[in-house]
């Protein structure tokens, strides 16, 4: 269990408590779910999710007079070899408003002050300032790829027919045909999880990616996401027979993906039915009443020729471009840093390339807090 502590910064409080109880959680996911560019990474139930992976949760929670105005969930963890890591995914969280300076520097104090052996902090989108602020107390920018560094963005706020001429030329034909050809998309539940799997079993194998997570990981994960309505899995189906399926998660105004797989067997491919799935979300999130959808993370090439304005091109990975077939516009997160302490380890870290043993520490450490397989049971210890 990690000790609660105080740390004050002018009128901001932070406390560091390794479980609120249910009124601080629920204060806590209304802050997140208010604040533009978090994710559903930031609320309580992720702790949940991830506690199969033996992370530990550490809530930073920063208040002014009484009332909490920012914080972040720290999920740590145990890894042989190189002791407590940290992880800071799409956070800290910190309202727009005239205080956030003041919130900033408290949470950055916080975060600098864990007793950590690694911690990586990615912030959420249009949090520049968490960056700077992290930098200003020891951290660095990372390297370490932990989360991706920039995305695609479709605005729900135009109407559907705009949203469809937004639609690449290809996309824009079978939206009038995928009906006729027995294409339906439809909105699944937690018996779908298993499909989930093997659809995403099936993709990997065929691409050469890395397994997916196990079936146990995203069996949790949808029911704990389901149980606080932050998830939603959409399958589809050519005459009745499934071939695709994506998950994902809703926080706040934004939807995002979380997981997809596909057969590219069959009548699947030739039918574009995962664009038909994910024509209907972004449908199904304009029904909802949400702002923006984000298919996920785009690769380095891809976000670079984007951001400058290029639509297409043909040297980028299939998978983006299906991404950029929906239009939006693409962005970049804020720079993600890191602290590794103490010196040695810094220095470790930073000629792993020259050794063996260091790259597989590196890549452990990366694995672990991107994984979704249990960890090996480890002693109980304070970070």
């Amino acid at each position: 269990m990690i000790d609660a502590v105080r740390a004050d910064t002018s009128t901001v409080v932070v406390e560091r408590v390794a479980a609120p109880g249910p009124d601080t959680g629920a204060e806590w996911d209304r802050l997140v779910a208010r604040t533009p560019g978090t994710d559903v990474t930031q609320l309580s139930v992720w702790a949940r999710v991830r506690a199969g992976q033996r992370f530990v949760p550490l809530h930073l929670l920063a208040r002014r007079d009484g009332v909490l105005v920012g914080g972040a969930l720290v999920l740590t963890r145990r890894v042989r070899g190189l002791g407590w890591l940290g992880y800071v995914p799409y956070g800290p969280v910190a309202g727009f408003d005239a205080g956030r300076a003041e919130v900033v520097a408290a949470l950055a104090d916080a975060l600098a002050s864990l007793r950590l052996r690694m911690l990586f902090v990615q912030p959420p989108e249009g949090a520049e300032d968490v960056s700077g602020a992290l930098v200003d107390r020891g951290f660095r920018r990372s390297a370490a790829e932990i989360a991706p560094t920039g995305s695609m963005r479709i605005d729900l706020r135009a109407d559907e027919a705009a949203l469809r001429a937004a639609l690449s030329r290809r996309l824009r034909y079978w939206t009038n045909r995928w009906p006729d050809r027995g294409v339906t998309v439809r909105l699944g539940d937690e018996r779908d999880v298993p499909l989930l799997v093997d659809l995403m079993g099936t993709a990997a194998a065929a691409r050469g990616y890395p397994r997916p997570p196990r079936l146990d990981y995203v069996t949790t994960l949808y029911a704990e996401l389901a149980r606080t309505g932050n998830v939603a899995l959409f399958v589809g189906e050519v005459h009745g027979v499934p071939v695709s399926a994506d998950l994902v998660t809703v926080c706040g105004d934004t939807v995002r993906g979380k997981l997809c797989g596909f057969d590219r067997d069959g009548d699947g491919r030739r039918l574009s039915v995962p664009a038909a799935a994910r024509w209907e979300i972004i449908r199904w999130a304009r029904r909802s009443g949400h702002r923006f959808v984000d298919f996920g993370g785009l690769s380095e090439a891809t976000l670079c020729g984007a951001v400058a304005g290029t639509r297409d091109d043909e040297s980028w990975p299939s998978a983006d471009r299906a991404k950029m077939a929906f239009g939006g516009t693409a962005f970049r997160y804020p720079a993600p840093v890191e602290l590794i302490r103490p010196r040695p380890l810094r220095w470790a870290y930073d000629t792993a390339g020259r050794s063996t043993v260091g790259r597989a520490l590196v890549a452990r450490a990366r694995i672990v807090l991107r994984s979704s397989a249990p960890a090996r049971p480890v002693p109980e210890a304070r970070p």
